[in-house]
């Protein structure tokens, strides 16, 4: 028997495992496969107040940034790389101005730029200007789920064990089911990331999480060209947009090793793998708009995963109704990195009765039923 069966060892149910084990909590984490093997392998690690809109997204962002800066479990890689979101026309000035305004009011540091070459001296001249966030980080998304895991006591994990049934009896969890075991336990949360909606349905509940596909570019080693995590306003857009067809935006950032990142894109082409040549070229084609130099810098290859999309771009957090002992830790798209910690600690919260950190209204996971 063990308390909870944490579904998912990405970096989401690492954080859910870590937060409920140090509540006291025996914990029990599967896997269909490896440690982080799913969207957290293929993330960049960002930790980001400066794409969130006033709102609940923004205070678990606010409740998460606080507790990655508190995280004690060795060397992550937590990086103060500071954010910079440009603004390529007059009127996307205006947007990330007022932008910028209601963010300051929610408590995060937004600082507006008109020179942008004092922050990045290599962008296209003639851009009207952006926003720097301060507070934006970086960490390695592996490094920080192994340690995670590591670092929980009373902790057992399995991997390459899919998930088969989650057991009810009379409407409540009594155990789950993968293709090795039965794990008999009072508790199961769903941090199963692109794969949550059917996990959900192994309990009799519907969630609708759809896979949304993203590709990064990566770039042979050079010296340190680009300083911040460096977005358009158009990022803010196309994050938003709930289109299953392609939307792509520059987005550019630099590395410890050297390689520049590139992005990003989304489309929801369900777990098509392919890797498409268009959409390449089209990031390739803005990040050169944006830093010119890229037009001579060579690609070393280009990566792709799935964001775990939710249709109101809210992740779904915290008991379901409908099933009594099953949580979710899901949907939270491409967000899940920076916001695992607050998700964590919040379902700890839960599976121990104590004190609600948010009102989790929002994030109710039987609010698409």
């Amino acid at each position: 028997m063990t308390d909870v069966v944490v579904i998912g060892a990405g970096i989401v149910g690492a954080a859910c495992a870590y937060y409920a084990a140090r509540a006291g909590l025996a914990v029990t984490v599967v896997d269909r496969g490896p440690l982080a093997g799913g969207t957290t392998s293929a993330g960049e690690g960002n930790i980001l107040l400066s794409d969130k809109l006033p709102g609940p997204e923004l205070d678990l962002g606010l409740l998460s940034y606080r507790l990655w800066r508190e995280l004690d479990i060795g060397p992550i890689e937590l990086e103060p790389k500071g954010g910079l979101m440009i603004a390529s026309t007059e009127a996307a000035m205006s947007t990330v101005d007022d932008l910028a305004t209601a963010q300051r009011a929610s408590g995060v540091d937004a600082i507006m730029v008109s020179d942008l070459a004092a922050y990045e001296p290599r962008l296209r001249p003639g851009l009207p200007g952006g926003a720097y966030y301060p507070q934006d980080l970086q960490v390695q998304p592996m490094l920080a789920t192994a340690r995670l895991l590591r670092a929980a006591p009373n902790l057992e994990v399995h991997y390459g064990h899919p998930v088969t049934a989650i057991e009810t009896d009379r409407g409540r969890v009594v155990a789950v089911r993968t293709a090795g075991r039965r794990i008999p336990t009072g508790a199961v949360v769903n941090a199963a990331g692109v794969w949550a909606g059917e996990v959900a349905g192994l309990a009799g509940v519907t969630l609708p999480i759809a896979p949304r596909r993203g590709f990064v570019l990566v770039t042979e080693p050079l010296p340190p060209l680009v300083r911040y995590k460096v977005a358009t306003a158009d990022y803010l857009d196309n994050v938003a947009s709930g289109d299953a067809g392609l939307q792509a935006s520059a987005v550019v950032e630099g590395t410890p090793s050297g390689t520049i990142l590139i992005g990003a894109s989304r489309e929801r082409v369900g777990f098509d793998r392919g890797f498409a040549l268009p959409v390449l070229r089209r990031l390739a084609a803005q990040a050169i708009a944006l830093f010119p130099f890229l037009a001579g810098v060579r690609l070393l290859r280009a990566y792709r995963g799935f964001r775990p999309y939710s249709p109101d771009h809210l992740p779904m957090i915290g008991p379901d109704p409908r099933v009594a002992g099953l949580f979710h830790a899901c949907g939270h798209e491409g967000a899940g990195i920076g916001l695992s910690q607050a998700t964590g600690r919040v379902i700890a919260a839960e599976l121990t009765g104590a004190p609600r950190l948010l009102d989790l209204t929002p994030f109710r996971p039987e609010r698409f039923a």
